[in-house]
């Protein structure tokens, strides 16, 4: 077997049979210095039974993206909520209300817009007794995103206005005459603003937009008891009998049928200086106690649940998008920053002839000049306030 390697090596003590054993080839790092690197150990089996231990990092981790996807399956389940009940109240918009709105000049993130808000009455009550539909509050609403304000600004039901094609009426008639589309062109004829987009509520369902906001707090100014003009009955009988609504003065929580009274009620026995205009006030308040509601979280966390309930009693032009840009323009806008005016005259048994004062409000309205309180001595004196 010359020349061929022997299956066995020959020590002193004899022969040994098996695999010929080899030296290992040298690491690539000892190479240089010709020295062998210390052979590793191998790695011990695992225990049976032993559970591997996750790191805190990797905990937060996943904590982090289950947030996420429960932030991103909320934020689709209340657009989606939300949209099948705004496409519904977008639906109830007719064209010629549509046409006698002013096109927005840019997006409401950026840009100023105003916002008409009618609130329609047609129960057949005392007041009421052919339940035609009109427009029991005027109110715009003008959004100041750079300044981060929103204005309100009151329009009285009995301010007496011309009303295009009809003629002199108390400002609330237009409605009734000409619906939405003739009240927007009332409104710019006698103000000069032009409104960019409507909504209208319908008093029948606003019980059920606060109940499903769970109801609302208001600070109730002073103590108020109403009287007949506020009765809920449809006979002489029965409201002469009626000792009237009550409200306590101070922060209290109204379920939707409290809220609805609180911003209807026309006069207050307890104090006979109160008007038409101080219930504009009163309406102003419930509107901004709603907004706070909507805006608040536990709103927000039932949003997938109640979105399309809080667009019922609502008509309106705005989209779900600018809806949004309309929530977060008024989340970033705090109650002591908002400017409310009024608009008013001079009473005329019934009716309030508008003053020239009044030009002067609607520019504090838009921002062109500082709001200054109503001249006292007179019960409907037009005058603007900052602060809730």
């Amino acid at each position: 077997m010359a020349g061929q390697d022997k299956p066995y090596r020959v020590y002193r003590g004899g022969r040994a049979r098996g695999k010929v054993p080899t030296l290992p080839p040298p690491e690539r790092g000892a190479r240089g210095n010709g020295t062998r690197p210390p052979r590793r150990a191998p790695a011990a089996p695992s225990e049976p039974g032993r559970v591997r231990r996750v790191s805190w990092g990797r905990r937060i981790g996943i904590a982090l993206v289950a947030l996420l996807v429960l932030l991103l399956v909320w934020g689709v389940a209340s657009f989606l909520a939300v949209r099948s009940g705004v496409n519904e109240a977008n639906g109830r918009i007719d064209g010629p209300t549509r046409a006698a709105l002013a096109a927005d000049r840019g997006s409401l993130l950026s840009t100023p817009s105003i916002v008409l808000l009618l609130g329609t009455d047609h129960s057949k009550t005392i007041q009421d007794r052919q339940g035609a539909r009109r427009s029991d509050s005027i109110m715009l609403v003008r959004t100041d995103p750079k300044r981060g304000r929103i204005s309100y600004l009151s329009i009285p039901r009995d301010l007496q206005v011309e009303v295009p094609g009809v003629g002199t009426q108390k400002i609330n008639a237009a409605a009734q005459f000409g619906g939405p589309a003739l009240a927007i062109r009332t409104i710019r004829q006698f103000t000069g603003v032009r409104v960019n987009h409507l909504s209208v509520i319908d008093f029948g369902d606003f019980e059920e937009l606060v109940d499903a906001l769970g109801g609302v707090t208001i600070d109730v100014p002073k103590p108020i008891v109403s009287k007949r003009f506020d009765c809920p009955y449809a006979t002489e009988e029965r409201c002469a009998r009626w000792p009237g609504w009550r409200f306590a003065k101070g922060e209290q929580e109204m379920d939707g049928r409290r809220a609805l009274i609180y911003s209807r009620i026309r006069v207050n026995q307890l104090d006979p200086s109160e008007t038409d205009i101080t219930r504009g006030e009163r309406q102003q308040a419930v509107t901004q106690a709603i907004a706070r509601k909507l805006l608040g979280p536990v709103t927000l966390a039932k949003l997938p649940f109640i979105g399309d309930e809080l667009t019922s009693p609502l008509s309106t032009d705005l989209s779900t998008w600018q809806l949004a840009q309309l929530a977060w323009v008024k989340f970033r806008s705090g109650d002591d920053r908002a400017i409310h005016c009024r608009l008013g005259g001079e009473d005329a048994g019934g009716v309030l002839v508008p003053t020239e004062e009044n030009r002067n409000v609607v520019a504090m309205f838009l921002g062109a000049s500082a709001p200054q309180p109503p001249a006292p001595g007179s019960l409907f004196a037009p005058g603007c306030r900052v602060g809730g």
